[in-house]
């Protein structure tokens, strides 16, 4: 199998784990305990099921066999990776984040349910990922304790230490003069922290020992600081029609970015010795990382 007809797969899983998840509801007022209600779950669908390449979760179940691990394991935490960087796009397109009108090529999700509902969206599914992974943990009792540091990997990843922080420094930087340290934190957390914790979540759930799991962290965090410069670049030479989203605006709200630090043509060079670094990472996993380094190439590639 090669590597686009992989990556389908697992974005096929994917979709159908999270619509087996959160499926449609009808009631606005549920009688049953346990029920989201239907506006607050069609919110949340809105945002979820907006399409995507689905890159975390594609990560988790990938990094799941290329430790010869299960992948049926992975899957439920997998979705709920998805929905916890879907809240977090949810509420970094609000007014008082980046105030952004368009996500993935349409209206983001406060444009459509106000601003109200779309912070509940958010929060919904930041908590969900969390019911998810809790119950499905349980479920897999001869392998309980690593999903439970699966689930706390993503956790400590995508919280108040991991991407939270880098988006409240983030927050806290715009307008102020480029600062290479607190540009790195910000990089790492804002952004690479999400790509690391699919990767230490399967490396956890396969009980890989701790060279692999040093291997895969390594790699999860080049992929992630390359791939925000390379977001920042896309912000000024990218195709707004191609990317889906308004290009400029980090330069409109004075934020802190890699080329505004060093310049552009610096800025490249650094992705691309992140991006070297990242698929020399993968040398201890031999012919099993085939799908991992298709992955890294792909993505550097991009240009949406």
């Amino acid at each position: 199998m090669n590597y686009p007809e992989q990556y389908s797969l697992y974005v096929d899983l994917v979709e159908k784990t999270l619509e087996r998840l959160l499926p449609e509801q009808e009631d606005l007022c549920p009688k049953e305990t346990g029920v989201i209600p239907a506006h607050l779950c069609e919110s949340m669908r809105y945002s979820l099921l907006a399409g995507g390449k689905r890159v975390r979760p594609v990560l988790l179940l990938a990094a799941c066999d290329m430790l010869a691990g299960s992948t049926e394991q992975g899957e439920v935490s997998a979705a709920a990776l998805e929905m916890i960087h879907t809240y977090s796009l949810i509420h970094d397109d609000l007014p008082g984040m980046d105030d952004d009108d368009y996500r993935r090529g349409r209206l983001t999700n406060h444009k459509v349910y106000g601003v109200g509902h779309a912070i509940l969206a958010g929060d919904g599914l930041l908590n969900y990922a969390y019911e998810c992974m809790l119950a499905d943990a349980l479920r897999w009792k001869d392998n309980l304790e690593n999903h439970v540091k699966a689930a706390q990997a993503i956790a400590n990843r995508s919280g108040v230490a991991g991407m939270i922080a880098g988006q409240s420094l983030d927050l806290l930087s715009e307008h102020m003069e480029p600062d290479a340290q607190r540009l790195g934190y910000i990089h790492m957390h804002k952004t690479a922290d999400l790509l690391t914790a699919p990767l230490i979540a399967a490396a956890y759930l396969c009980g890989a020992d701790e060279e692999k799991m040093q291997a895969l962290s390594r790699f999860g965090a080049c992929v992630g600081l390359a791939f925000q410069i390379d977001d920042d670049l896309l912000d000024i030479e990218g195709d707004a029609a191609q990317l889906g989203k308004q290009t400029g605006m980090d330069a409109q709200r004075g934020k802190m970015t890699w080329p505004s630090l060093v310049g552009v043509d610096a800025a490249k060079a650094r992705s691309r010795e992140l991006w070297d670094e990242a698929l020399a990472a993968l040398d201890v996993f031999g012919d099993a990382a085939w799908f991992m380094r298709g992955f890294a190439q792909q993505l550097r590639e991009r240009k949406k």
